[in-house]
């Protein structure tokens, strides 16, 4: 095991995540809240706090629309309503909401950014002869629009609408597996999440990545135990860089 919780012998895939990933959405959030708070919110908000509410998502609606429970605009609405509630905002009902949601998603789209080491990361790995392609919780025609906004060529095999759920659920990994014809087990799969992608990519019988970039944890996951996860045999990186090697590629 190297200093990076590595796994012995070469993947045959890789699997990525796209948000905070390979697309610096929290970087995208962070300018479209900025609007809404200027717009909506009190002068003196905190706007690091809204952006981690936003983020860590306390109430679970964005939770819901991954099992399939809710639709992407309800869920959104929801979670625009209890952040104008937390920041002392008004409420967002659905007469206000359309005009909300122009400001926030269309600032929010303008905003998209690839991280400066997805394209060598993507690049590097496909001129080694890996597969690759894209496991996301987004519907799978928003993310081919953000990754060919960011300039980014990566098949979209599974989104939260392919299935009608989407991660941590084993079939999502797995089936993100079949379509690049590789076995779970020589497939890796990366993301920021620790528990949704790498974790849970773990348990599905797939190479977990947990991508730790310095200062991008949500609040929920400060306390993440690394030495745990790499002892469960979870590579943990601290950019795309550091990837291949620690997969031995």
């Amino acid at each position: 095991m190297t200093a990076f919780g590595a796994v012995g012998g070469r993947v045959d895939a890789v699997l990525l995540d796209v948000d905070d990933t390979l697309v610096d959405t929290r970087g995208a959030f962070a300018t479209a809240l900025a609007a809404v708070a200027d717009a909506h919110l009190p002068d003196d908000v905190d706007h690091v706090a809204v952006l981690d509410h936003w983020r860590t998502d306390p109430a679970g609606h964005y939770r819901a629309y991954t099992r399939g429970e809710t639709d992407h605009r309800t869920q959104r609405r929801l979670r625009a309503d209890l952040l104008h509630r937390t920041f002392g905002g008004a409420p967002v009902g659905e007469d206000s909401f359309d005009a909300w949601d122009e400001l926030f998603w269309g600032t929010f789209e303008r905003s998209w950014r690839a991280f400066d080491d997805a394209a060598a990361f993507v690049d590097g790995l496909r001129a080694a002869g890996v597969r690759l392609g894209v496991v996301t919780n987004a519907a799978v025609e928003l993310q081919e629009r953000k990754l060919a906004a960011v300039g980014l060529d990566l098949p979209v095999l599974v989104g939260v609408d392919t299935l009608g759920y989407g991660k941590p659920h084993p079939d999502v990994f797995v089936e993100g597996a079949r379509l690049l014809d590789a076995a779970p087990g020589r497939t890796a799969y990366v993301g920021d999440e620790p528990r949704i992608d790498a974790r849970a990519a773990h348990d599905a019988g797939l190479v977990g990545v947990w991508l730790d970039r310095p200062g991008a944890r949500r609040a929920d996951e400060h306390a993440v135990d690394v030495d745990a996860m790499r002892t469960a045999g979870i590579v943990v990186a601290a950019g795309l860089a550091d990837v291949p090697a620690a997969l031995g590629l």
